[in-house]
């Protein structure tokens, strides 16, 4: 890390600023399914939180592959992907499983071809630090400053401080993302079911409903009486299709 740590500025991050972070980033993440929609999220509720950081961005790996980029501020995008090859921070703190940084991109001689891009850009300072998700991915959160000098051991702490956190908010995300579409899958296996899909039609026309609608109406059937999906439904179609007395 080549970070000076001494004498931090005024607006050091404490205690205070960090929870609030923390504390939004769950509240923000909490019920997300969309990875990519939980990385722009990460990425915009901490640049927002941290003074003195201008922008946040975001680099995420799955088995050694691009799995995601974000970044909060459009022109910077490019430097959280691979597009500037394997000599990045982000990758570098990915590799080294540490955190990795410069307060002063002016005189950093470190990542050649990323670094001068930075610069153009207005980035003179950066943290990266690592994100360990779940088995499958990893990754790394990326703050930059627009000035030098000013990412403190306050930034240091905060920035392993969220890491630690985003990895686990993101491997929620993950799971929910897993469990959804595991849901999808068993859902059109069962709008596929002729009965199903058909007591399924009988509902949204009735109701005025999409198909995952109707279908959690007939759950909702068969939980409250205590029979299986197919038997509601059945008995559904079977009332509909009833020769109506004259």
């Amino acid at each position: 890390m080549n970070l000076e740590t001494s004498p931090p500025p005024a607006e050091t991050l404490g205690v205070l600023e960090t929870a609030a972070l923390l504390r939004e980033l769950t509240a923000g993440l909490i019920a997300v399914e969309d990875f990519d929609a939980a990385l722009t999220a990460l990425v915009r509720i901490t640049r927002d939180a941290l003074a003195r950081v201008s922008w946040c961005g975001f680099t995420a790996l799955r088995a050694g592959e691009p799995a995601g980029v974000a970044a909060s501020d459009a022109p910077l995008a490019g430097l959280d992907d691979l597009s500037y090859g394997p000599d990045t921070p982000a990758m570098e703190a990915i590799r080294r499983r540490e955190m990795v940084g410069a307060e002063n991109l002016d005189a950093e001689p470190r990542w050649p071809d990323w670094t001068p891009r930075a610069r153009e850009l207005g980035v003179h300072g950066v943290i990266s630090a690592p994100v360990d998700i779940d088995e499958q991915v990893i990754g790394a959160v990326n703050l930059y400053a627009g000035e030098c000098d000013v990412l403190s051991s306050g930034h240091q702490l905060t920035a392993m401080l969220l890491a630690e956190h985003a990895g686990l908010l993101l491997a929620a995300v993950r799971d929910r993302e897993r469990r959804a579409a595991l849901a999808g899958e068993q859902d059109a296996t069962l709008l596929a079911d002729g009965v199903i899909g058909h007591a399924v039609g009988v509902i949204m026309t009735q109701r005025g409903c999409p198909a995952d609608d109707a279908l959690q109406v007939l759950r909702s059937a068969a939980s409250s009486l205590s029979i299986p999906l197919r038997e509601v439904a059945e008995r559904l179609v079977s009332t509909v299709s009833r020769p109506r007395d004259n």
